[in-house]
This record gives C-alpha cells, sequence and structure tokens, in this order.
C-alpha cells in the first residue's frame, strides 16, 4: 500500500493509528510543534540512515517519514522506545505507518523536497552547501561516530545514565559501553551520526561534569560500530531494549579490547572549566546510581547508609570494613546484622561518600567472597541499646581519628582511585627499609610483585599479585605501628611499578 498526498488528499488522513505491530520502512510522527521545520523531522530520522522521502501535515501537527530501508526505520523506532524524542522542547511519539511507501505530489511538496536533497547531500558529502536551510549543520569529515571519552578527577561515580543525559543535546546516542582501564573510568560512545561526534568533542573536550571534577577527555575511537551484548549499568544498546542484562559485568568484546591496547591515550590534561549545566550535579549521580540498583524511591542526594552482603562471616569485622570502606569517605557506623552475618550496614558522612564507595567497592573480593554493596532503605546505623551486648557487631566511628576526608580540601580528596593491585604507602619512618615493607606486605598472605620508593623515602608504591590481595593488604596494615610514633598510610595507587 502507498500514500500518495495531492491537493485534496490531505483531507483523508485520520492519523494512522497502527496497533497490528507490522513494521514498515515509513514512520508516522505525532503531535508536532505547530512551527516545526522540515529540517528537524529529517533531522530525527538522519542518524538511523538515509531519508528517502518526507510529508509534513502542517494542520494535523503530523508528518511521514520515510526511510531507505525497513532495518533503519526499525532502528530508529527502538532507539525512540526507549530515549522519547523531543522536537523544540516538545515530546513527540513515532511508530510504524500502514503505508509501505510514499508518494508525494511533487509541486505541492517542493519544499520538502528540496530540504531533503539538500541535507542528502550534506550527509553524503558532508561539505556545507550554501544557500540551503541545513548549511550550518554540515561540518568537516569526523573520523568515527564512535568518541573515546577518559573520565579524570573522578571525585563523584559517574553513570552511563549522567554521560547518555550529556551527550545526548548534541544527537542521538545509541550505544554506550563504560568500563575501568589503567585505573581510569572510560567509556565508548557511538552516535548515530559522525558530526554528532564532532559536534560533541568540540564542544564537551575538556568540561567538568560537576564543580571542579570529573574533566572530560574526548578523542575519537578507531572503532566505527560498538558491538553490546548487554544492556545494564555499564553498557547499553538504546536501540535495541530486547538485550539480557547479563550479570552486570559484561566483557569487553575481544576486538575493543585489541583496538583499546592500540589506542594509547596522548591527551593533555586540560584545566578546570565551568562544570557542564547537570540540574544538581551530584544529586543525578547519586539518583542515577539509586535507579541503577533498583531503588527507584531513594531520595538522590542523602543516602549515607550502604548494605554490603555476601561477606565472609568467619572473618569479617566491623574494623576491617571500616578500614576498606574508609579508602572512599569517612564511615561512621558499621553493623554486622545480629541474624545474618554475611551483611552488614555501613553509615558514610555524606551521599556523594555512600556513592563513591558503593560504585568502587561493589563486585571487588574481600576476604576470598565477592561482595555486594548497594544503597539501604536505613537513613542511619542505629547503636544497641544501654546494658546491651551485641558481640561487637556495632561499632561507633563518629569519633575515630583515622578518618581521610575530615578537613575541607584534603589532599585525599585528589587521590581517590578504584581498588589496584598497586598501593601507595606514605608516613614512612627513615629507618624502615625496602625489605622491611616487602616482608611486612608478604605476612599479609599475598606475594609483592614490585616495589619502588619515592625520591624523599617517605612514601612508596607497593604492587601485589592481585587486586584482592591488595585489597587484604590495606585492610591488615593501613595504620600499621611502623615505630617512632609513624602509623603508614596506605590507599590504592592509579600508577603501575
Amino acid at each position: 500500500m502507498c500514500l500518495s498526498a495531492n491537493g485534496n488528499d490531505n483531507k483523508k488522513f485520520k492519523g494512522d493509528d497502527k496497533m497490528d505491530g507490522a513494521t514498515s520502512r515509513v514512520l508516522h510522527i505525532r503531535k508536532l510543534p505547530g512551527e516545526v521545520t522540515e529540517t528537524e523531522v529529517i533531522a530525527l530520522g538522519l542518524p538511523f540512515g538515509k531519508v528517502t522521502n518526507i510529508l509534513m501535515l502542517k494542520g494535523k501537527n503530523q508528518a511521514f517519514l520515510e526511510l531507505a530501508t525497513e532495518e533503519a526505520a526499525i532502528t530508529m523506532v527502538n532507539y525512540y522506545s526507549a530515549v522519547t524524542p523531543h522536537l523544540r522542547n516538545q515530546p513527540i511519539y513515532i511508530q510504524y505507518s500502514n503505508h509501505k511507501e510514499l508518494k508525494t505530489d511533487n509541486t505541492l511538496n517542493q519544499r520538502a523536497q528540496a530540504v531533503l536533497q539538500a541535507v542528502t547531500a550534506v550527509q553524503a558529502s558532508n561539505a556545507p552547501i550554501s544557500g540551503t536551510t541545513v548549511s550550518e549543520s554540515a561540518v568537516t569529515p569526523a573520523q568515527s561516530p564512535v568518541l573515546r571519552i577518559i573520565i579524570d578527577n573522578m571525585y563523584y561515580p559517574v553513570t552511563l545514565d549522567v554521560l547518555h543525559q550529556i551527550f545526548s543535546k548534541f544527537g542521538a546516542v545509541l550505544k554506550i559501553i563504560t568500563f575501568t582501564k589503567n585505573n581510569q573510568f572510560q567509556a565508548l560512545l557511538q552516535f548515530g551520526d559522525p558530526v554528532n561526534a564532532q559536534q560533541a568533542k568540540q564542544a564537551l573536550d575538556g568540561q567538568n561534569i560537576y564543580n571542579a571534577c570529573c574533566t572530560l577527555r574526548i578523542d575519537f575511537s578507531k572503532l566505527v560500530n560498538l558491538n553490546v551484548k548487554y544492556n545494564n549499568d555499564k553498557s547499553r544498546d538504546y536501540t535495541r531494549p530486547d538485550l539480557p542484562s547479563g550479570d552486570g559485568q559484561p566483557t569487553l568484546d575481544p576486538a575493543i579490547a585489541a583496538a583499546f591496547a592500540k589506542e594509547t591515550s596522548l591527551l593533555a590534561v586540560p584545566g578546570a572549566l565551568s562544570p557542564l549545566a547537570i540540574p544538581n550535579a551530584a544529586a543525578a549521580a547519586a539518583a542515577a546510581a539509586a535507579g541503577r540498583v533498583g531503588m527507584p524511591g531513594v531520595s538522590a542526594g542523602g543516602n549515607t547508609v550502604l548494605l554490603v552482603s555476601n561477606l565472609n562471616e568467619e572473618m569479617v569485622t566491623p574494623q576491617s570494613l571500616f578500614t576498606l570502606f574508609g579508602v572512599y569517605g569517612d564511615v561512621q557506623r558499621v553493623k554486622i546484622l545480629y541474624n545474618k552475618k554475611d551483611s552488614a550496614l555501613i553509615q558514610m558522612a555524606d551521599g556523594n561518600q555512600s556513592q563513591l564507595a558503593m560504585s568502587h567497592l561493589n563486585g571487588q573480593k574481600m576476604y576470598g567472597k565477592i561482595i555486594r554493596v548497594t544503597l539501604s532503605k536505613h537513613q542511619t546505623v542505629q547503636l544497641p541499646r544501654e546494658g546491651l551486648d551485641d558481640q561487637g557487631l556495632t561499632k561507633d566511628f563518629g569519633n575515630s581519628p583515622l578518618h581521610r576526608f575530615k578537613k575541607p580540601g584534603s589532599k585525599n580528596f585528589q587521590n581517590i582511585f578504584p581498588p589496584s593491585a598497586t598501593l601507595h604507602l606514605s608516613n614512612i619512618p627513615p629507618s624502615v627499609a625496602e625489605e622491611d615493607l616487602r616482608t611486612l606486605f608478604a605476612n599479609t598472605g599475598g606475594t609483592v610483585k614490585a616495589f619502588k620508593f619515592f625520591q624523599d623515602h617517605k612514601m612508596a608504591l607497593l604492587q601485589m599479585s592481585t587486586v584482592e590481595e591488595a585489597i587484604q593488604a590495606l585492610i591488615d596494615l593501613h595504620n600499621y605501628n611502623l615505630g617512632e610514633s609513624h602509623h603508614l598510610r596506605v590507599s590504592f595507587s592509579k600508577s603501575t611499578i
């Protein structure tokens, strides 16, 4: 069936509400704002493939858009079912049309055809065309629709949703994969069109997502298409809402891993620029993370209590949890649950610290078990009633001298890294030699692979053979008394030796 438009035909459209689910390369777009142009409607389809025809029904605030292939139309409908399309800040609705193709009367539809030809020419050559309504969108050719994004100074967690929110201002974001490499949070993000990737790179490279932190460093990837296997908090394909969620730890495609090995970063770190306009940025991150762990009811800014489960109940103590979680914030209270000793509640000083601890420690190994960290529905951790012995399962660390982040602007804020096999040691007295430290760390049950003093011998890097061994060593030896009133300070390092 084809749809023809001529002078008197427009009266026949009663909308094209289609419920039988058959696909078509013609899409029916409804609820368009009154003053919207052909160019804007065509732009909705461009990221997904060539647009071959358009018919605007101005009086009805509707349009029909024909794409070159049915696949392109399916991808477009799938994408916009996951991400609501907006024109001029108004949500619009897209569905398959009953019609298999558009036949338009060219004299009547001349303006639309002219715009379509101009846009197609721009897409084909990426060269500016003077005198058309779309010349301003023509940009010099970009290498790839895929951007490689590294986030520096990541004091707050940056979720996949936050990235989508920032980058989709520049065009349809089709796929995102996030991962940690060389102890840095990185992402691959695929636009529908290289032009959008170019514009996003120009606008965002060097910008901070939040005030004075989370700096974006952006380059083109050598990949031109991402292969996303799972839709979860690490990766998402917005064109395929049907993908499984996997186990939350998608493995990087071997081809992608190989491409990364080649893409060594040559980017200089730009100076701090103004933060991107995300409304209440930390709250946005918190909300995204709260949504990610399946607790949409959690208030965004403030949830300070974490629930940690799958702990090794033979080994775990409030002190060991205080030490490990204290790397990411000031732990106020710890309660190991009396009836379920493989779970604990941990209260941090503020919501950002609980987000940081959750994003860095969920899925890590502690005492041989992979721990799970989520936000708790509790607002505080209750202390046991006076005179009640709870076998030391609850501990108040509110006045601990070991809090790392008490001082505002402390250097420790700049040295928050994910758990890694390499540890940063500081506060080492002059009398302690490399051999002493190697022996001390080997006694925690792991293997010391490498060691390096800094020039002044007050600090050093020490590498264990696995991240799990390094976590164990940090729990055992942070604040260890080395004599001469020096207590050893241990944290994770982003360096390797």
